[in-house]
């Protein structure tokens, strides 16, 4: 069943001289199922947009649908609560989600709030730790003694205890080192194969969206600009031109390549695929 944006409308500080409008008559379908990536310039409305998933933004017009929910502008939303346990959403910024006085307590606060007793909640805090990479040995540890990339963990952490249907992640990988954001994004697939999880992913970093993602929605000034799958999306990469944003490196040294000369197929994406194309190239002309 797809999540369904319709005409939907945030504006920030409404009937006030500071208002903002973040997202203008959105319509879109996400599917369930799938790993989506959701990029854009700063302010295009990537995060704004997310944070209509779980309700803790609510439309100014318009409606969403969502897991056989409808949140509308004209009728005040019922049902937050469950929706927020089936729609897990971990900041851009952890600080935002952390407040306990020791990482035990913070990812057993979402598990305990939806009515789990507290032994169940802390085997599943025991249970999730070493899911993002940490060991138990962090439970007892206040959560403000950690570096940035180790609150990250415990953010997403306190969302996977909560055992959610749809994950919701705003640059999941910032703050970590490349082999924690590979270490981040592979978990992220596992929880999507194993464990039928949908995933939602705001990023910067093309790279994960190649790698890792399904599905691409482009978002530019409040508006979508486009949704379609990766591969379609990393053949022309006139998008990412535009926006300034760069693209994988196997997109980049396939597009330089063509530029002189080389036919080269647009539908290759990895390097592999690459190397084969120009030995094949090459070889054609000895």
């Amino acid at each position: 069943m797809p999540i369904t944006f319709q005409k939907l409308t945030h504006e920030y500080n409404a009937g006030t001289p500071f208002s903002y409008l973040a997202l203008d008559h959105i319509d879109l379908n996400l599917q369930e199922g799938k790993i989506t990536a959701i990029i854009g310039e700063t302010g295009s409305g990537k995060s704004t947009l997310v944070q209509h998933l779980n309700a803790l933004l609510l439309p100014t017009e318009g409606s969403l649908k969502i897991l056989d929910r409808e949140i509308s502008a004209s009728e005040k939303p019922k049902h937050l609560k469950s929706l927020r346990k089936h729609v897990g959403l971990v900041f851009q910024f952890p600080e935002y989600q952390l407040f306990e006085e020791t990482i035990a307590k913070d990812i057993a606060f979402g598990p305990k709030n939806f009515g789990a007793s507290e032994e169940e909640a802390l085997q599943r805090a025991k249970d999730v730790i070493t899911l993002v990479g940490l060991d138990e040995s962090y439970l007892e540890r206040s959560p403000f003694e950690l570096s940035g990339g180790q609150k990250r963990r415990v953010a997403i952490a306190g969302i996977l205890a909560m055992d959610p249907d749809i994950l919701v992640l705003d640059e999941p990988a910032a703050g970590l080192d490349p082999q924690g954001a590979k270490e981040m994004m592979e978990l992220f697939v596992r929880l999507h194969t194993e464990f039928h999880k949908t995933i939602f992913i705001v990023t910067h970093d093309m790279e994960h969206v190649l790698r890792y993602c399904d599905e691409v929605v482009v978002m530019d000034h409040g508006h979508v600009k486009t949704t379609c799958s990766v591969s379609s999306f990393f053949q022309d990469p006139s998008i990412l031109k535009e926006m300034g944003i760069h693209p994988p490196a196997v997109v980049s040294l396939r597009e330089s390549l063509r530029e002189v000369g080389f036919e080269i197929d647009a539908s290759i994406l990895t390097m592999e695929q690459l190397a084969q194309a120009v030995a094949k190239e090459v070889g054609h002309h000895e």
